[in-house]
């Protein structure tokens, strides 16, 4: 056996994915419903090297796959949480002041354990803090600031387990009230609707005064007319059919406001007007609102969308949804005039997978020269976010903007699931092959309990404050504060549990990227001055 985990010290490549492909396979083994998913291939990592370390020989992953693997992981992150994330922040002030209040709240208990009850060196107190959280970036903080990174790195290894572990679990309690989430997007759904109204209602008048996201996608004026679009300046007639496209409970609204339901369809009736699904694959047109769209639509074609999917989640149309490469939109307009649309549109399967290099290199680059940028601290030393949080930003800001002139800044939904999910995963064999090698030396003096005991404090105040507050004083929903613990965490591994139980729920990952960049920061600086103290 010394054999075969020789040749996998030597083979560092090969090992990364063997643990990955073994690792994925032990994740998705299901223990009463409950799966480690992604987070299987850290432990297996860390067994391995734990193993190959106590027969004397050293596994490790060079670093650089772990960086590559976590600023993939970010970016993808950031660039598909970009559209929803900044209008989320203005919401979310709250939330992100309390985090930031039980990081200092944790350091200040594990100072006040660590050195007048366990007596620790405070090294070994911010090291235990840094894994608590499972933040490397902090780690190098409490090394630097602490004089002694050795004594740090023996904390951070045994306390690093149960801050994955812990949080786990903390983001399986709040899955388990996933079920009573009220913040759970509505499917969206149509109904034809007969006027009753003698009134002359305007559509634009209607939607103004319902205040809800709808759209008018059809209208017939007697039982054999033509079919046409209605414009937002339409007049209603008594006696007229129009399909209202909406979620479920905004179209019941609107057909107590106009009349009743019909069971004539307009959809059926193909002669004028017709509607076809397309892909959105032509670049110049990635960024541009639904409402830029409409107008473009409806000037040449007499068209306009009325609703996007993009990757599983059917939406709405609203006007000022930002259109992403490879969306699928439903477009309504004249039979004749759909193959036009569609070649305007692009219509190719390529943009579901295209990579965008253009934006994926100026993006990586740009963010890891953000994330070295030195950072001067109050009273001298420096500090800098680190690769991950870099990246992450500016993928945020790219997928935010679209596209700066002709240049595409946002990939395809599709593209950043794939990289975050390889990303990850490098990641994770990465880090669980140096933290597995670091065990043994953890272990083999009597202050391992002391540490274990200390991480399980640090990360029992960050999961159970998190769940008490979201819960209580935010109302936050399970799928989304699953992905806020992930966040708060910055740990990759949570938040693959956390997708893996809701099978990608897009709340979760916006819960993950509203707070990760502030806990990145929060926790450097943090552990900076815990290892100073």
């Amino acid at each position: 056996m010394n054999s075969v985990l020789n040749y996998l010290a030597e083979q560092p490549i090969l090992t990364a994915f063997l643990i990955i492909g073994i690792g994925m396979a032990l994740g998705r083994i299901k223990v009463k419903g409950v799966s480690l998913g992604a987070a299987a291939v850290l432990f297996f990592a860390i067994a391995l090297a734990a193993w190959g370390n106590a027969v004397g020989v050293e596994i490790t992953i060079p670093h650089y796959i772990g960086t590559l693997g976590l600023v993939l992981f970010a970016f993808s992150i950031g660039n598909n949480a970009g559209g929803t994330f900044f209008k989320s922040l203005k919401q979310a002030t709250g939330p992100i002041i309390t985090m930031v209040v039980l990081f200092i709240v944790a350091a200040v208990a594990a100072y006040l354990v660590g050195s007048y009850v366990f007596d620790m060196d405070i090294a070994l107190i911010a090291g235990t803090f840094s894994g608590a959280v499972t933040n490397t970036p902090a780690l190098a903080a409490a090394g630097e600031s602490s004089g002694d990174p050795g004594t740090a790195t023996v904390g951070y290894a045994v306390a690093y387990l149960f801050g994955v572990i812990g949080m786990i679990i903390a983001a399986q309690m709040a899955l388990r009230k996933a079920h009573l989430d009220t913040d759970a997007p509505s499917p969206v759904t149509h109904q034809n609707v007969r006027v009753d109204r003698e009134d002359g209602p305007t559509v634009g008048g209607i939607m103004k005064s319902l205040g809800s996201a709808i759209e008018f996608s059809r209208i017939r004026r007697g039982e054999q007319g033509p079919v046409w679009i209605p414009s937002s300046s339409e007049v209603l007639q008594r006696g007229d059919l129009v399909t209202i496209v909406g979620e479920d409970a905004d179209v019941e609204q609107v057909v107590g406001e106009l009349g009743h339901r019909s069971s004539h369809s307009l959809r059926s009736d193909r002669r004028m007007l017709d509607f076809r699904r397309i892909t959105v694959s032509e670049p110049s047109l990635v960024g541009l609102t639904v409402r830029e769209l409409d107008e473009v639509l409806a000037e040449r074609w007499g068209a306009k969308i009325s609703r996007v999917r993009r990757a599983d989640q059917d939406m709405l149309a609203i006007p000022n949804l930002m259109v992403e490469m490879g969306d699928r939109v439903r477009v309504v307009g004249p039979t004749m005039k759909l193959k036009e649309i569609s070649k305007w549109l692009g219509d190719s399967s390529k943009g579901l997978t295209d990579i965008n290099p253009v934006a994926l290199g100026l993006g990586l680059a740009l963010g890891l020269f953000v994330g070295s940028i030195e950072i001067p601290m109050p009273g001298g030393g420096s500090f800098s976010l680190g690769g991950a949080a870099g990246v992450l930003l500016v993928g945020l800001v790219m997928g935010r903007l679209g596209r700066v002139g002709k240049v595409v800044t946002a990939l395809p939904n599709t593209a950043n699931l794939v990289m975050s999910e390889l990303g990850l995963l490098l990641f994770l064999a990465q880090a669980g092959c140096n933290a597995g090698g670091q065990i043994g030396l953890a272990f083999s003096g009597d202050a391992w309990w002391k540490i274990l005991l200390l991480g399980v404090l640090v990360t029992s105040i960050m999961g159970v404050g998190l769940y008490l507050t979201m819960r209580q004083i935010f109302h936050m929903g399970g799928t989304r504060l699953s992905g806020l613990l992930a966040g708060s965490q910055t740990q990759p591994a949570v938040l693959a549990f956390a997708n893996g139980r809701t099978g990608s729920d897009p709340r979760v990952a916006l819960g993950y990227a509203l707070v990760y960049p502030v806990a990145m920061i929060a926790k450097i600086l943090v552990a900076h001055f815990l290892g100073g103290m």
